[in-house]
C-alpha cells in the first residue's frame, strides 16, 4: 500500500497518511510524497482538500530513522523539506481542513496547525514534547504559535505536555473538537461551508489572507487594501454585487 493515498469524492479530494506502523512519522521520502500530493490536488478542480490518517495516531512528528546520527546540513535539509510541505499546503488554491483523529504531536501538530482549518476527535490530542526533550520544537512552534498566541504557545513547547482537543478548540489551534463517532460528518460540514461562493475569489482570499496575517497592521491594510480593489474589478466580485442589489442568487463563472 502507499503511504500516502489519495481520493477523490465529487468536489473534493482526500490525502490520507498511511503509515500506521510508523505512526505516520514524517520520513523525507514521506514529506516529499504527502507534498506532491497537495501540489497535485492543488492543480486539480477540487474544491476542497482534506488531509486525514490511518492508524493509532495522527502524526508523531518527525522520523527519527532520518534524523539520528545525521549531519547538520542533512538536519536541515530534513527541516528545510518539511517547511515546503507546511507552505504547499498554504499556497494550493483550495481550502484545507485537517480531520484529525488520534494523537499529532511535533511536527505532526505542525501540521495541523498549518491547515487553513481542523476538525479533531475529542479523543485527540496535541503536543510539542521537546520542551520535554533533548531536542526542542523549534519549527513546529513556528505554526504553532501562530495559530495560539505567545502564552499558550510557550507553555505547550516548555511543559511538551498533551493538549485535549477540548481544550485545543478553545486555544485555535482546531476549530472544533467533537465526538469520535461525528468526525467525518463535522469535517465535511465545514468544508462544504468553507467552500461556498467563488472558488477563485476563495482563492485569492485564502493567499492574501496569510500575506497579511504576519505584517504590521498599517502595512497589513495597505496590503490588502491594495488587493481588495483589484479584486472587486473580477467577474465574480461583479457578479456578487449585482446578485446581492437584485436579491437573487449569484451564477459564478466556472
Amino acid at each position: 500500500m502507499s503511504d500516502v493515498l489519495v481520493e477523490r469524492d465529487g468536489a473534493f479530494t482526500t490525502i490520507t497518511m498511511n503509515r500506521p506502523r510508523r505512526r505516520n512519522a514524517l520520513s523525507r521520502d514521506f514529506l516529499l510524497a504527502l507534498t506532491g500530493a497537495f501540489r497535485e490536488a492543488g492543480e486539480s478542480d477540487a474544491l476542497g482538500i482534506v488531509l486525514a490518517a490511518e492508524g493509532p495516531v495522527f502524526s508523531a512528528g518527525h522520523d527519527f530513522a532520518d534524523m539520528a546520527g545525521a549531519s547538520h546540513a542533512d538536519v536541515r535539509s530534513l527541516l528545510l523539506t518539511c517547511t515546503e510541505l507546511m507552505r504547499t499546503i498554504q499556497s494550493v488554491p483550495q481550502v484545507v481542513v485537517a480531520r484529525v483523529h488520534a494523537l499529532a504531536t511535533a511536527a505532526g501538530c505542525q501540521l495541523v496547525a498549518s491547515c487553513d482549518l481542523a476538525v479533531a476527535a475529542d479523543s485527540a490530542g496535541f503536543a510539542a514534547p521537546g520542551g520535554k526533550g533533548g531536542w526542542f520544537c523549534h519549527t513546529p512552534m513556528v505554526a504553532v504559535a501562530r495559530n495560539v498566541g505567545r502564552k499558550r504557545a510557550a507553555e505547550m513547547a516548555l511543559t511538551g505536555d498533551v493538549v485535549d482537543a477540548r481544550t485545543a478548540a478553545e486555544w485555535g489551534l482546531i476549530n472544533y473538537a467533537v465526538p469520535a463517532a461525528e468526525l467525518g460528518k463535522a469535517t465535511l460540514d465545514l468544508l462544504e461551508r468553507a467552500t461556498r461562493g467563488s472558488a477563485r475569489s476563495k482563492a485569492l482570499g485564502k493567499q492574501a489572507l496569510y500575506a497579511q496575517l504576519d505584517r504590521p497592521e498599517a502595512d497589513a491594510y495597505q496590503y490588502a487594501v491594495e488587493v481588495m480593489a483589484a479584486a472587486s474589478q473580477t467577474p465574480e466580485a461583479q457578479e456578487g454585487m449585482r446578485a446581492f442589489l437584485e436579491k437573487r442568487r449569484p451564477d459564478f463563472p466556472a
